[in-house]
């Protein structure tokens, strides 16, 4: 049986951009089939183009939830860029009052607050959570007990520091001399696939930039699970500056993180508190998935 044609909506934070179903308004199709149309729609020759795939839906125990798959078809727990826009879509199309929304995510439920410019909605502030300090809740192969996961690792010729970082989802973020000119392609699928991550990771290659504004800078390039190099990465962001804050290097305890596709303003206040990060979140296209 043929397939009707399935509206979708495209946005990006940061340049960190995903196709977006709308579960509120739209027939979703079946569940088994989402890994499958994660690739087909993700490809950027023959589909829309994108990092992946994420699915807004109603939730019975939040404003709504967020399913998110990379461009591989395999699952994702969480993504802060794609958390932002996902909010943002259930704001504007009214399936959620524009205030503290509460988002399921495969991480668990967070809140998600608008930050807006001229009247409107140009961004989101989300309380990330606490960070996953303990082998088992990043996961990582490390004998602990935390909360500084150090690792040297060495892949494609390269022997590096890591810190292992859980934000939901799992991390490893080393520091680097110059992340522009970091072999980031070649060195990130190695660590994504490590013995040490068993559900791989995602990978973060950071450097301090001068300060801006009041503002320490770090520049970070990241490699993504099941996505290859992203423009940005919301929760690398935030496992950046804690880790840079756990090894001593961030005493202000925030930062604005540069991604490849722009800025995110990223704090950790106290070792017991939530991260918190802030950065835009913008549409890009609406549009007609064809029927098959």
């Amino acid at each position: 049986m043929a397939r009707a044609p399935m509206p979708f909506a495209k946005l990006h934070g940061c340049g960190n951009d995903y196709v977006y179903l709308d579960g509120f308004r739209d027939a979703l199709p079946a569940e088994d089939a989402w890994p499958a149309l994660a690739v087909a729609m993700s490809d950027r020759h023959t589909g829309i183009g994108s990092d992946g795939l994420i699915i807004v839906r109603p939730a019975t125990d939040a404003d709504a939830e967020m399913v998110m798959l990379n461009s591989d078809g395999s699952r994702s727990e969480m993504c802060g860029n794609g958390l932002r826009c996902a909010t943002r879509l259930a704001w504007d199309r009214g399936h959620a009052p524009v205030r503290a929304t509460r988002m399921r995510t495969g991480a668990g439920i967070l809140t998600v607050e608008p930050v807006l410019a001229a009247g409107t909605v140009a961004g989101a502030r989300v309380a990330m959570g606490r960070p996953r300090l303990r082998p088992e809740s990043v996961p990582v192969d490390h004998p602990g007990p935390g909360p500084r996961l150090d690792l040297t690792l060495e892949a494609a010729g390269h022997r590096l520091a890591f810190q292992a970082v859980g934000m939901g989802n799992p991390h490893a973020v080393c520091v680097v001399d110059d992340p522009e000119r970091f072999p980031v392609t070649t060195v990130g699928p190695a660590i994504e696939r490590h013995p040490a991550f068993p559900r791989r990771t995602n990978v973060e290659f950071t450097a301090r930039f001068p300060d801006e504004d009041g503002w320490p800078v770090l520049r970070q390039r990241t490699w993504e699970r099941g996505a290859g190099e992203t423009l940005a990465c919301g929760t690398g962001a935030c496992a950046t500056v804690v880790a840079w804050i756990l090894g001593a290097r961030l005493p202000e305890r925030r930062a604005v993180v540069r991604l490849s596709g722009g800025d995110l303003r990223v704090s950790w206040p106290a070792d017991d508190a939530e991260v918190v990060m802030e950065g835009p979140a913008t549409w890009v296209f609406t549009g007609t998935w064809p029927g098959a």
